[in-house]
């Protein structure tokens, strides 16, 4: 069966989605509901035929309720392929099948995020492979965590331009705002997401996820602009009013979110600058007790570091210059 599975799943047109172990346990499931209806349309002509052979009573009666029976049998198949999907749907059910659906970027609320949020959607593709890599590698829901990460920054196309991944060829319009209200607006994200969420009926394992990215977070960058200035600061108006991560599929978003983050402005990026660099963001997340409630193991943490830096350096690698375009700088 496990054979069988594979080679369904290599040669089934999904762009490689059900090459993954989410896909093949699909592939599998509809294999096994084929098969009870199989079974079951063949109990039941069979037991209808045992029956007219015990009782002498074979007749062109005794066929039409074997087909019937047979019928019965087709019929509950087609139906539970129907309804399965339709279920997890509005049950709030994280099926694989559900969220195989929901990694689709035609889905309404990645194709929202798209339109209005470019930056952001590729920082949450990207966010997403390091998210399912990590999670294969510890023992994680992998597709959790991907479709997890795809979604856990939807609040963003609400306001995209108060995002830097957003403002190319805009002004930023944290510069005529105060510490206080930059912090409100960026925070506000998560909220946003999880109202989004909502309405578009994602299960709550992924809207777990929307809520806990940034746990209580301190928003660093607009605290240490306030403190600057005049006047009390308190530290609690900087930080994010979500939930710490309780999953660990949660946790490796989170995680996944800010080493992706960080590694776009490692300048001359190495494979050891940009471990440095994941290390040290991941240990300020541990160190601000976001994790505690994870079920994270140091052991989860340091391996999950490790397959972050490797991906990170693979896309943000240092590139090879033309000869033409040195020739030009030099002159």
């Amino acid at each position: 069966m496990t054979r069988l599975v594979d080679r369904i799943a290599r040669i089934m047109p999904s762009h490689g989605v059900l090459a993954t172990e989410a896909g093949k346990r699909v592939v599998l499931g509809v294999a096994v509901i084929t098969g009870a209806g199989m079974l079951a349309a063949a109990i039941a002509g069979g037991a209808v035929l045992a029956i007219a052979g015990a009782t002498g009573t074979l007749q062109d009666a005794t066929v039409h309720s074997m087909l019937l029976g047979m019928l019965g049998g087709a019929i509950v198949l087609v139906v539970s392929f129907l309804l399965l999907p339709l279920v997890g749907r509005f049950a709030g059910i994280a099926s694989d099948v559900r969220l195989l659906e929901l990694s689709n970027p035609g889905s309404p609320l990645l194709r929202d995020l798209m339109t209005a949020a470019p930056g952001t959607y590729s920082h949450s593709i990207m966010t997403g492979s390091l998210a399912e890599r990590a999670a294969l590698e510890i023992g994680a829901n992998g597709l959790l965590a991907r479709v997890g990460a795809y979604y856990h920054d939807i609040g963003k196309s609400v306001r995209p331009n108060f995002f830097v991944e957003n403002q190319a060829g805009v002004g930023n319009p944290h510069d005529i705002a105060s510490p206080a209200q930059s912090a409100f607006v960026i925070t506000a994200h998560v909220r946003d997401g999880a109202e989004l969420a909502a309405k578009g009926n994602l299960p709550p394992e992924v809207v777990d996820i929307i809520r806990q990215h940034h746990g209580t977070s301190l928003v660093t960058c607009f605290y240490e602009k306030a403190r600057k200035g005049d006047g009390a600061v308190l530290e609690a108006d900087f930080r994010y009013d979500g939930e710490r991560p309780t999953t660990r599929e949660a946790a490796l978003v989170m995680l996944a979110d800010v080493a992706e983050a960080a590694a776009r402005a490692v300048h001359d990026p190495s494979q050891e600058r940009l471990l440095s660099t994941v290390r040290r963001v991941a240990d300020g997340k541990v160190a601000d007790g976001q994790l505690v409630d994870s079920n994270l193991s140091e052991a989860d943490i340091d391996r999950t570091v490790r397959v972050y830096a490797r991906m990170l350096a693979s896309v943000y690698h240092t590139r090879i210059e033309y000869p033409e375009d040195a020739e030009a700088r030099r002159s």
